[in-house]
């Protein structure tokens, strides 16, 4: 009897079990269980905005030279763009525009940035495993930090200070990141390649956790 071999599972479902256990370690992280649980008062809430800006910069810096790029071209889509949304939630949070000058990357942001950076430039599969890890994380489970923000410390709803979770170009987030999975699944690499980003992802969500630990060092 003939044993056929199994269908290979999608990129996208690869991808995504390969960094489950990372993904859940981000989201139980002692930062944001306090945050989400309304321990933490709101000038954390704006130093974890500020690093995101840092790392935004390096990931949208980037697109513009990879628009054309058969890998990472297809990923690239202006209605997930958030620097712009990021620095308004910044000037209200900070009362002002002036925040550029004070504002600083934490040592880890710093390396993630970086990293983001020399991918942009050197390897486009791997910005797409740092553009995944990021773009459909904050579509998806940022959500929660919205809902938490408005209700804890009385901002708008889907206004000024929590603009980064709102994706007014993206009206159908389900349909979207549906869209988004069959990209990946269509991605133009080789095996050996989609190996390479499946291991670049669990970097980008370790970068990811050793982020959230030093926000939380900063706030205690």
């Amino acid at each position: 009897m003939t044993v056929l071999d199994a269908t290979p599972a999608p990129f996208s479902t690869l991808i995504r079990q390969a960094s489950h256990a990372q993904h859940e370690a981000a989201h139980d992280s002692t930062f944001m269980d306090d945050l989400l649980g309304g321990r933490l008062g709101i000038a954390a809430f704006r130093r974890y905005t500020e690093q995101l800006w840092f790392v935004y910069r390096a990931l949208e810096e980037g697109a513009e030279r990879l628009a054309a790029d058969p890998v990472a071209g297809p990923f690239l889509r202006p209605e997930l763009f958030r620097v712009p949304a990021l620095e308004r939630d910044l000037d209200h949070l900070h009362g002002g525009a002036d925040w550029r000058a004070t504002v600083h990357a934490l040592p880890t942001t710093e390396r993630y940035a970086a990293r983001v950076r020399e991918v942009a430039e050197t390897w486009p599969g791997g910005y797409v495993a740092h553009h995944y890890t990021r773009y459909l994380g904050d579509l998806s489970g940022g959500q929660v930090v919205r809902g938490v923000a408005e209700k804890t410390w009385g901002l708008e709803r889907r206004g000024d200070g929590v603009r980064f979770y709102v994706f007014d170009e993206v009206p159908n987030p389900a349909a979207f990141k549906r869209e988004y999975r069959a990209a990946l699944d269509a991605i133009a690499v080789d095996e050996a390649e989609r190996e390479r980003v499946v291991g670049e992802c669990r970097l980008a969500f370790g970068l990811n956790i050793a982020l959230l630990a030093e926000l939380d060092a900063v706030a205690r």
